[in-house]
C-alpha cells in the first residue's frame, strides 16, 4: 500500500508540473491588472536630481566627443527618405529570404514559409553624431551610433503539418555603433566601389514575438537566451575585424588597372628582311610595345647592312591585363635622313602565353595587321622574326605581409620577417604613388608639382596654379632587375610661375629622401612625410615594391 501510494505520488507530480507551467504561463500572458492608475504629472523643477536623471534622454555622441558632428539635417533627410527606404528595404529583404526559406521547405513537414506583412514603420533610424577619419588610404571612413525604436509590422505565416502558425515581430529596437568606410575612391559617380560596414562594439537587439497571440519572449529565461544568441551571432559576423562588404560599382568599370606581371621579350633574330636601300640591304631595328599604354615604345640597336639580323636583345614589359592586351612588334629600315620605313609588323595576343614557360615564335611579317592577311600587299613576303616570350605573374606572397604605414612603425615577428627576406629577391616593379601635399608655400608664388629623381631617372607631376594644398594622385613605375636595397628615392615640390620669361621664375618649397630598404622589406608603405626646408610643408607618397 506505501509502495503504491508513492507512486501515484510520483505520476501526479510529474502531470502536475507541466499543466501548472502551461496555465501560468498563459495566465502571465493574457492576464491584466484589474486597475490601472492615472500618472502623477508633476512639474520638472520639483522633480529632484535621481528623477531628472530618469527623465532626461542620453547625452548625444557629438556633446560627450567633441570630434563627433551633430547630424540633424541628416536625421532630418532619413526621415524625408524613409517611406522610399522602407520599400526598397523591405524588397532587398524579401529577395534574400526567399531561397533560405525554400531550404527548409520539405523539411520538418513545413509545407510554406512565406511573409504575410513586411514593413519597417514610420519611424526612421536617428544617428547620434558621426566622426569621420582621415586615413592615408584612399577611402573615407566614417563612424557612427544608430538607435532605432521602430514600429514595424512583420507577420510571417509557417504552413506546419495542416497547422498555419502566425509569428509576428513588435516592438523593435536597435541600438549600434558601426564604422561605415566607402572605398576605393574612383573617378566614376558615386565615386567608390564599395561600402564596408562592420560594428565597433555588440548591438543591442530588443524586439518582442507573437506566436498565436502570445508574446513568447515574455517566458522568463528565454528573453535573455535570445538576446545573448542574437548579439553572438551578429558579432562573429560583423564585430571588426569582420565587415560587410556592399558592392556599389562594377568593378570592370570602376577599378583602374594595377600591373599583374612582367613580359620578358627576347628579340632573337629576323629573316630574309626586304630590301629598302639602294645597296640591296636594310638597316633594321625593333619597335616593341604593349596596347593599352602610352609609354615610349622599346627598341633595339640597328644593326647596319643586314638582312639577317641576329640580336638576342632582352626586354621587360608591364602587364595590366594579360587577357586583352597584345604584344604589338614592328620592324624597321633606320635611315639617316627622313623617315624610316617598316618593313613589316605582328600582333602576339599574350593570352596564347601560359605563365612562367618560355614560348619561342617566329611569326611572318605583315604588312599591316589591320588588313585581311589574304589581301595581296600581306601575301607578299617580309621575312620573318623570331622571338621568345615569357609571362611572369607578380607574386602574392610579396605583398603578404605588407603594412598600413601611417606615420608610425609596425611590429613584424622573426618569422614573418625571414619569409619577406625569401621573397625580395629578385626583379620586381617598384610603384612611386605621389597623392599631394599640404602647407606647401614659396616666398614669392605657389604653384606646385613634385619633382622625383631615382636612378637618374627625373620625373615630375603636374602643376597645380595658386594652391598650397595640391592633389596629384600620380602614378610612376620602375622596372628593376633586383630590390633597391640601400638605396633612397629623392622627391622635390618646386614652384613655378606661370610666365616663363620673368625673373625667379622657379622655387623649391622642400624636399625628402625616402629609403627603399623599408619599402622592401614591408612590401608597402603609405606615409606622410615632414618636408625638408619648409616651414610647415608635408607630402604624401606610397611606395610598393612587387616582386616577378
Amino acid at each position: 500500500m506505501g509502495f503504491f501510494s508513492i507512486l501515484m505520488g510520483i505520476v501526479g507530480f510529474g502531470i502536475g508540473i507541466p499543466l501548472g507551467l502551461v496555465v501560468g504561463f498563459f495566465f502571465f500572458i493574457y492576464s491584466k491588472p484589474d486597475e490601472v492608475k492615472d500618472p502623477m504629472i508633476r512639474p520638472i523643477y520639483e522633480l529632484d536630481s535621481d528623477s531628472l536623471e530618469e527623465v532626461i534622454p542620453e547625452i548625444p555622441l557629438w556633446v560627450k566627443h567633441p570630434d563627433f558632428d551633430r547630424v540633424d539635417w541628416l536625421n532630418k533627410f532619413l526621415e524625408g527618405m524613409w517611406p522610399c527606404l522602407d520599400k526598397a528595404i523591405c524588397s532587398s529583404i524579401r529577395g534574400m529570404a526567399e531561397p533560405m526559406f525554400a531550404e527548409y521547405i520539405g523539411k520538418f513537414q513545413i509545407q510554406s514559409i512565406e511573409f504575410e506583412t513586411l514593413l519597417l514603420g514610420t519611424l526612421s533610424p536617428k544617428l547620434y553624431g558621426i566622426k569621420v577619419h582621415e586615413t592615408n588610404e584612399n577611402e573615407i571612413v566614417m563612424e557612427t551610433a544608430i538607435k532605432w525604436a521602430g514600429n514595424p509590422n512583420i507577420v510571417l505565416i509557417l504552413r506546419l503539418f495542416s497547422l498555419q502558425i502566425r509569428i509576428q515581430l513588435v516592438d523593435l529596437q536597435i541600438f549600434a555603433a558601426p564604422r561605415v568606410a566607402l572605398k576605393p575612391l574612383v573617378p566614376a559617380f558615386p565615386c567608390f566601389t564599395n561600402i564596408v560596414v562592420s560594428l565597433l562594439e555588440k548591438p543591442h537587439v530588443d524586439f518582442g514575438m507573437k506566436i498565436l497571440g502570445g508574446d513568447i519572449m515574455s517566458i522568463p529565461g528565454l528573453y535573455q537566451f535570445v538576446q545573448e544568441t542574437i548579439r553572438k551571432q551578429v558579432s562573429n559576423l560583423y564585430l571588426w575585424p569582420h565587415v560587410l562588404e556592399i558592392p556599389i560599382l562594377d568593378a570592370s568599370v570602376a577599378a583602374t588597372k594595377r600591373p599583374v606581371g612582367i613580359l620578358h621579350v627576347n628579340v632573337v633574330k629576323a629573316l630574309k628582311l626586304s630590301k629598302m636601300d639602294l645597296l640591296g640591304t636594310s638597316d633594321p631595328y625593333v619597335k616593341l610595345s604593349l596596347s593599352g599604354e602610352r609609354l615610349p615604345s622599346k627598341k633595339t640597336t640597328v644593326k647596319m647592312n643586314n638582312l639577317n639580323p641576329i640580336w638576342n636583345e632582352k626586354f621587360k614589359l608591364i602587364v595590366k591585363d594579360p587577357e586583352s592586351q597584345v604584344l604589338q612588334l614592328q620592324v624597321y629600315d633606320w635611315d639617316k635622313v627622313g623617315g624610316h620605313d617598316r618593313l613589316g609588323m605582328q600582333l602576339v595576343p599574350l593570352k596564347v602565353l601560359t605563365p612562367y614557360e618560355t614560348k619561342e615564335l617566329t611569326l611572318d611579317l605583315l604588312k599591316n595587321t589591320n588588313t585581311n592577311i589574304n589581301e595581296y600587299q600581306n601575301k607578299k613576303p617580309r621575312g620573318q622574326l623570331v622571338v621568345e616570350l615569357k609571362f611572369t605573374p607578380f607574386r602574392e606572397e610579396s605583398s603578404k605581409f605588407s603594412s598600413q604605414l601611417d606615420g608610425c612603425g609596425s611590429m613584424v615577428s622573426r618569422d614573418e620577417r625571414d619569409l619577406q627576406d625569401d621573397c625580395v629577391g629578385g626583379a620586381g616593379l617598384l610603384s612611386v604613388k605621389i597623392q599631394g601635399a599640404t602647407s606647401v608655400e614659396g616666398k614669392r608664388h605657389s604653384n606646385p608639382y613634385a619633382v622625383m629623381h631615382f636612378r637618374g631617372e627625373k620625373k615630375k607631376t603636374k602643376m597645380v596654379k595658386k594652391c598650397r594644398d595640391p592633389v596629384w594622385n600620380e602614378d610612376f613605375e620602375f622596372m628593376l632587375e633586383e630590390p633597391p636595397l640601400g638605396e633612397k628615392i629623392h622627391i622635390e615640390v618646386r614652384s613655378r610661375r606661370s610666365s616663363r620669361f620673368s625673373f625667379f621664375s622657379k622655387e623649391s618649397l622642400g624636399h625628402v629622401e625616402i629609403n627603399l630598404g623599408d619599402v622592401v622589406h614591408n612590401g608597402r608603405i603609405n606615409t606622410k612625410y615632414h618636408l625638408i626646408n619648409s616651414r610647415h610643408g608635408m607630402i604624401h607618397v606610397q611606395i610598393k615594391w612587387t616582386v616577378a
